[in-house]
């Protein structure tokens, strides 16, 4: 009888104690199905009860350029690097969304969740993921929109070319996608104590990105805060994105290094102490 049930393979083992650094990432894999899942539901949920639906893609980036353009561009005279202004801020906003939705919806995860966190077992990272593939199909799309304002501008003699670090792109979703979802995920651990804090996210990413080049170059950075500046790593992040596409901005190893090694030592602390906190947090939720 010993023998018999040692050579069964059971489909889960429950186990009354686990290690602060075990993932558990085979588990994704086999719940894949449900990371596509979670996806779908929020489009559905998102948009089903809106009457222009996915059209706010392409809505939500051209108003916000627009007001920069006007606000920043017309009123306040912040240069562009030479750059036609509508494109410039375009291009900030564009990469900055991505990483701010990543940020602020995967901040939130434990409270959105706390129903189906308490009632059924999955890896809890599953719903983190979603938030950030589910965001990257809004981030292509609005990076269609991106393209045609370029492809227009081109053809009325704008200024600017696209540069060899356009192949460095799929690396620059990947280090915003990650430095966002490694940033939502402390947060969203320390908020199941500390619950003030969710107030606190959509206006910190909103300051946020004023200390990020979005609606400034580096280069026109009084040199007193430049460095300071520099220290944000989502502005290395944009600063490369518009070299590659805009030929403007500055692209460095070290402003890339940088923002890389950032994202990786974020998303590692975000893993670890999202890991240690879903174990009890229906505690304190």
């Amino acid at each position: 009888m010993k023998n018999q049930h040692q050579s069964q393979d059971w489909d889960l083992i429950i186990k009354g104690h686990t290690s602060l650094f075990d993932i558990k990432f085979k588990d994704l894999w086999h719940y894949r199905d449900l990371l596509f899942l979670f996806v779908k539901r929020d489009f559905v949920s998102f948009y089903k009860q809106t009457i222009l639906g996915p059209l706010w893609f392409f809505i939500q980036p051209i108003f916000t350029t627009i007001v920069f353009s006007l606000v920043f561009g017309k009123l306040a005279g912040i240069s562009t690097d030479g750059l036609p202004q509508f494109l410039f801020y375009l291009s900030g906003i564009t990469a900055w969304n991505y990483f701010a939705d990543c940020l602020t919806k995967t901040s939130t995860v434990f409270k959105d969740n706390a129903n189906i966190f308490g009632k059924v077992y999955f890896p809890r990272l599953i719903i983190p993921l979603s938030i950030v593939v589910s965001n990257l199909v809004r981030f292509g799309v609005q990076l269609l929109l991106f393209f045609g304002v370029m492809v227009y501008f081109s053809l009325n003699g704008a200024a600017f070319e696209m540069t060899y670090a356009v192949f460095f792109f799929p690396v620059l979703i990947l280090m915003m996608a990650l430095l966002g979802l490694g940033a939502g995920l402390i947060i969203t651990a320390i908020t199941t104590k500390y619950k003030d804090l969710s107030f606190l996210i959509t206006f910190g990413v909103q300051l946020l990105m004023y200390g990020t080049t979005v609606i400034y170059p580096l280069s026109a950075a009084p040199e007193s805060f430049k460095k300071y500046i520099e220290l944000n790593p989502m502005t290395g992040i944009i600063e490369a994105f518009r070299y590659a596409f805009l030929g403007k901005g500055e692209f460095t190893v070290w402003s890339i290094g940088y923002s890389a090694v950032f994202t990786l030592v974020v998303l590692f602390l975000g893993i670890i102490i999202f890991n240690k906190t879903e174990k009890n947090f229906v505690d304190t939720i």
